[in-house]
């Protein structure tokens, strides 16, 4: 595998269309709609090694390398015990010897094995994160490197989706220009909310409505694994998921088991203070795994060498439908509008501080 290659798992795929989705396709779409944490599950619902495999190669990932292997048995052994240490969890046998292809199919299993197999994948799953972290914080790597290692792996993703025909009419990715930034955080009220979450950000227009959960889901197959979804930041202004399901009978049962399945019922609503009432989109902050190039990973300090490849690079997706988008561009909904909206309460809080007026609404 070279230095900047991801795992081949989304080549000449197809799309799912929506009749098509499994449970495992509903609670990925979601999670990712909803804006929820991963570790508030109970269950995975994977019904194939292959699938798994899927999974697993969204993370950056690749079974069939020894390397790979052993970071993430490495990562396996970590949670455990930490989970002895701090809880004194006993796990069987046969779970503590699975191999992660088979630990994230006893976690889509039944009984007292599944539930530790999914308290195992939990803790694989913060592990993994703040060692990565540990890692990437360790590197010579720029904001601007780290940027085009993300714009690699997603150009090629959506490169393979434009060559297939996959029914997206519009793609755009860009950087938040430092101005914006300056901005758009002296718009924040809070004191301590310092991040800004779409300095990387990728746009993808969609022929009609009904390929916007097909593309979502294609993307957290191949590109944005779903446990790294920023919890909370998602907006969904788009879809009523449950009445949107009801279109499809087979559904039916299917929508009462996803956990948490109530917040189906409702779209998740901007809280963006300068965004007008009829603006409609859907976008969601990911974690987005990448493979560290093996020079970059020998120079770093011997103590977290063994940490590699993978790294996070932090980035918002922004999803619409063709017709949606244009309704988006007229009027008070203009990105236009918006951004005039925005400098006005910069300049009005520059002169006399934060106005009353905007009650508790909050900007993002």
């Amino acid at each position: 595998m070279g230095q900047h290659e991801q795992p081949a798992s989304a080549a000449s795929q197809p799309l799912k269309r929506l009749e098509d989705f499994s449970l495992m396709d509903l609670r990925s779409i979601w999670l990712l709609l909803q804006g929820s944490s991963v570790i508030d599950w109970t269950r995975l619902d994977f019904t194939s090694e292959q699938e798994v495999n899927t999974f697993i190669a969204s993370h950056g990932f690749d079974v069939s390398q020894a390397n790979d292997r052993r970071r993430i048995a490495q990562i396996k052994g970590a949670a455990i015990d930490y989970l002895r240490r701090q809880f004194n969890f006993p796990i069987p046998r046969p779970v503590e010897q699975a191999s992660v292809v088979e630990l994230l199919l006893i976690a889509s299993g039944k009984g007292h094995r599944q539930l530790c197999a999914c308290i195992i994948l939990k803790a694989m799953h913060i592990i993994h994160h703040v060692e990565a972290r540990e890692l990437q914080y360790s590197l010579a790597l720029s904001d601007q490197e780290m940027f085009s290692m993300v714009e690699e792996r997603v150009y090629r993703l959506v490169g393979h989706m434009l060559a297939d025909g996959l029914p997206i009419t519009e793609f755009v990715g860009g950087r938040k220009r430092r101005d914006s930034i300056y901005t758009k955080l002296l718009s924040k009220r809070e004191a301590h909310a310092s991040a800004v979450y779409d300095k990387q950000r990728f746009r993808i227009v969609t022929r009609t409505k009904e390929d916007i959960l097909p593309v979502v889901l294609y993307l957290s197959q191949h590109l944005l694994p779903f446990n790294y979804l920023v919890p909370t930041e998602s907006v969904n202004t788009i879809f009523q998921l449950r009445h949107h399901f009801k279109k499809h009978p087979q559904y039916a049962t299917l929508v009462n088991r996803v956990e948490g399945a109530g917040g189906l019922d409702a779209v998740t609503m901007t809280d963006n203070l300068f965004s007008a009432e009829s603006y409609r989109i859907i976008h969601f902050v990911a974690d987005l795994p990448v493979r560290t190039p093996e020079p970059l990973i020998a120079k770093a300090p011997a103590h977290v060498q063994p940490l590699g490849p993978i790294i996070f690079g932090l980035c918002e997706f922004q999803m619409v439908d063709r017709q949606t988008e244009e309704a988006n561009e007229k009027g008070e909904a203009s990105h236009a509008s918006y951004k005039e909206r925005q400098r006005r309460a910069v300049r009005d809080r520059l002169r006399i501080g934060h106005a009353s007026r905007h009650g508790k609404k909050k900007s993002k």
